[in-house]
């Protein structure tokens, strides 16, 4: 999924630019999110922080509220994001020396009034090749510190009884992370299946499934039985494919 953030305080101007995305979007099987804001007030700062997975923001350096520039620099420095990409627009071209000196890894700065659409475009196509060439790791918190965990080596994933917090099971350990099952999920790529409503798998780490016993079997001998009744065919036919 890619999730796109447009602030804007130009209604008119945000819904072109949503559009321009949305009809990009549309020659790709990726899922795509929009989160539209008017300013940089309170509602950008909170929302923007639980928004999990690859961002593009899209940020005007002029707004009522704040400026993208301290937008920026809020999500690269008090975030501590330096992962997503953000694309800073303004209908003041000499603001650009200020955007660019401030050192924040822009991907790229765009003049509203200096041919925009086709900027935009060229844009998504570098935004595109970055996500498919993203990094393939489920990255975390814990202890206050950042884990990295790559995709190939986890095996199981399962939600902790009674709890939002879920078990990461590696070839090389196991590990908690502070989110649900669902949030999760939704950090991975299609070689994680969901099993039931409390464990996701990876079928590249299977090593065979008992359709009779309903157990599955990974390469490092882990065993789960923790397969649904609905999910019973969808984890038999990814076997067979893989």
């Amino acid at each position: 999924m890619i999730n796109f953030i447009i602030c804007d305080d130009n209604k008119e101007f945000s819904e072109k630019i949503r559009k321009i995305i949305k009809n990009y979007m549309m020659n790709f099987d990726i899922v795509d999110k929009f989160y539209m804001y008017e300013d940089y007030g309170e509602k950008f700062k909170s929302e923007i922080k639980n928004i999990t997975g690859f961002k593009l923001y899209i940020l005007d350096i002029e707004t009522k509220c704040n400026s993208g520039i301290d937008a920026t620099r809020y999500i690269r420095e008090e975030l501590d994001d330096w992962n997503s990409l953000i694309i800073l627009l303004t209908a003041h071209n000499e603001l650009k020396f200020d955007a660019l000196s401030n050192r924040l890894y822009l991907l790229d700065f765009i003049n509203k009034f200096d041919n925009y659409e086709n900027k935009l475009k060229e844009d998504l196509d570098r935004v595109k090749k970055n996500y498919d060439n993203r990094e393939k790791c489920l990255t975390f918190e814990s202890n206050r510190v950042i884990k990295r965990i790559d995709f190939k080596n986890i095996v199981i994933i399962e939600k902790e009884k009674d709890s939002k917090k879920c078990i990461v099971k590696a070839t090389y350990g196991d590990y908690i992370i502070h989110k649900t099952l669902n949030e999760v999920f939704k950090l991975l790529d299609k070689r994680f299946i969901k099993t039931s409503r409390s464990s996701i798998v990876n079928i590249d780490q299977i090593s065979e499934y008992d359709y009779s016993e309903n157990k599955i079997l990974f390469k490092n001998g882990i065993v789960t039985f923790d397969i649904s009744r609905n999910n019973k065919k969808k984890v038999c036919n990814n076997v067979k494919s893989s």
